[in-house]
This record gives structure tokens, C-alpha cells and sequence, in this order.
């Protein structure tokens, strides 16, 4: 009797563990899992933010499949954050290479890497504003520092109002803003390699070149693949940087900086456009297309390591 009665009491203390869970788990339920089913279903009907939905079908994804403006917001996201990621994986691979050359063995990667993060944790209004400021055509430091050298006097560049310069200008922000990150993950990376074959490499004379290709890639390519996909995530879903810059959802100059989320929170928040069926349904062909390529990414990323 004395036995079971211990176990009874260990078995109630045991199930005091889901009381102190279900905070969270409400929590995630109603802010998680509820807004993706909602919005699922709201892709299926007409509803427009007051009036009770009605159900439309698959006529929300039928428009979105034949919307050239969805289309061209979507290229004007894969080309910002194509040199985005272009950059950003250069420059976190380029300094990767300088802190872990044992040849070397640099001092303060702790201070560096604090300082290549830091771009990472201020907040994008003030970052959108700070460019803002600097890149203004008129009175902007960068104009400005240029015309003391000489460079375009007469004609300042207009940054930030130019359709051709302006995509690739929050693409260079995005990079310095995220680079550290990449650095960081990839510098983890290269850590966690037992340092026996960088000796063993320096020993028979390898060059960096060599080292980085031959060992550091090779050994790198899961971090790669997580790197890979999560940047595609979030360059698919890039909104604040391009919006606060711009002035708004019409994405100026010419719309070259309008994004996909941008045209989605066009329908879902902006008054005079309020179609939140159809903004939903932007939302789930977004996810679509995120999924899909996060896929082809992981299977050719997995056939080149067999």
C-alpha cells in the first residue's frame, strides 16, 4: 500500500508538468497555428474585412496566378535579394577565410564578431533612416564626399530615386545588415571541424585556397544549407527594409522596390484596397514558392555531399 501510494503522488507530481505548459501552449495555438488555418481559409473566399466571407474557391490563387503586378513584385524581391545574398555570403565566406587561417591565428574574434553583428540588431527604422539621410541626392554625406573627390559634381546620383540603382542599393543595405549573421553561423561551422585537418593540411604544404576548397566547403555544407534556405525565407519575405525606404507599398521609383509582402500588405491593411481573401491567398502562394525551391535547394545541396 505504501508503494502505491508513492507512485500515485509521483504520478500526480508528474502531471503537475502539463499545468505549467499550457501557457505556452494556448499561446501557440491561438497566435501560431490559429492565424495559419484562418488564413488558409480566408484564401477561399471574398472577404474584404467586415462583411462575412463568402467562399469563392480556388478564384483568389486563379487571379494571383494571372496578376502581373504579383509577378512583377516577386521578380523585384528575387532580384534585390539575389545580390543580397550574393554579397552577404561573400563577405561572411572572405572574413571565414581571414579568422580561421590557423597561419595566422587572428586575435579578437569575439570583439569582431560583437562588431559584424551589431549591423544585425539595430532596428530597420533607424536603419531605413539613416540611409535615407546619407544617400539623399541633394544633400546626402555620399553625394556630398563624392563631389570632394571629384566624382559626379555636376550631377549627383540619385540614389534611392533612380529604378535602376535604387533595387540594388537596398540590396548592399540588406547585405551589411545581415552579413554578420552568415559570418557568425559559418565561423561556427568552421569550429566545430577538428582543427587535426587544418594541421595535417599546413603540414603538407596546402595552400588557403586549397584548405578552403578541399576541407572548409566540404565540411561546411550543412550550415551552407541552413544559411541557404533561411536567407531565401527571409529574402522572399522582405518587407520593412524596402517599404521604409520607398515611402510605401507602391514601392517607388516605378515600383522597382515593391515586394511580394509589400503588394500583400497592399490588399490586407491598406484602406481602398482591403482584400484580405485575395491577400491571403498572395500569402499561400508565397509559401508555395518558398517551399518548393527550399526543397530543389536541399536535394541539390544533399546530391553534390554523396
Amino acid at each position: 500500500m505504501k508503494e502505491a501510494g508513492v507512485i500515485r503522488k509521483k504520478r500526480n507530481v508528474n502531471k503537475m508538468g502539463y499545468v505549467f505548459i499550457i501557457p505556452f501552449v494556448v499561446t501557440f495555438l491561438v497566435f501560431s497555428v490559429y492565424p495559419v488555418f484562418r488564413t488558409l481559409y480566408l484564401s477561399f473566399t471574398d472577404f474584404k474585412g467586415f462583411k462575412t466571407p463568402n467562399f469563392v474557391g480556388t478564384e483568389n490563387y486563379v487571379r494571383v496566378l494571372s496578376d502581373k503586378f504579383f509577378w512583377r513584385a516577386l521578380g523585384n524581391t528575387v532580384r534585390i535579394w539575389s545580390l543580397n545574398i550574393v554579397l552577404q555570403l561573400g563577405i561572411a565566406f572572405l572574413l571565414t577565410i581571414v579568422f580561421s587561417d590557423i597561419k595566422y591565428r587572428l586575435k579578437g574574434l569575439g570583439f569582431f564578431r560583437a562588431v559584424f553583428y551589431l549591423p544585425n540588431i539595430i532596428a530597420a527604422t533607424s536603419v531605413a533612416f539613416l540611409f535615407r539621410t546619407l544617400l539623399d541626392w541633394r544633400y546626402g554625406s555620399i553625394n556630398q564626399i563624392l563631389a570632394s573627390v571629384g566624382i559626379n559634381a555636376a550631377t549627383p546620383v540619385n540614389w534611392l530615386g533612380s529604378s535602376s540603382v535604387a533595387p540594388y542599393v537596398i540590396s548592399v543595405i540588406g547585405a551589411w545588415m545581415w552579413f554578420g549573421n552568415s559570418f557568425i553561423l559559418l565561423m561556427a561551422g568552421v569550429q566545430g571541424i577538428p582543427s587535426d585537418y587544418f594541421e595535417a593540411a599546413a603540414i603538407d604544404g596546402a595552400g588557403r585556397w586549397k584548405v578552403f576548397r578541399k576541407i572548409t566547403i566540404p565540411l561546411l555544407k550543412p550550415i551552407l544549407l541552413y544559411v541557404g534556405i533561411t536567407s531565401l525565407i527571409g529574402g522572399l519575405q522582405m518587407f520593412d527594409l524596402p517599404f521604409l525606404i520607398s515611402g510605401g507599398t507602391a514601392g517607388n521609383p516605378s515600383g522597382k522596390l515593391q515586394t511580394v509582402i509589400m503588394y500583400l500588405y497592399k490588399f490586407g491593411f491598406e484602406v481602398g484596397t482591403h482584400q484580405v481573401g485575395y491577400a491571403a491567398a498572395i500569402a499561400y502562394t508565397l509559401f508555395a514558392i518558398i517551399l518548393v525551391i527550399s526543397v530543389v535547394q536541399y536535394r541539390l545541396m544533399r546530391e553534390k555531399e554523396n
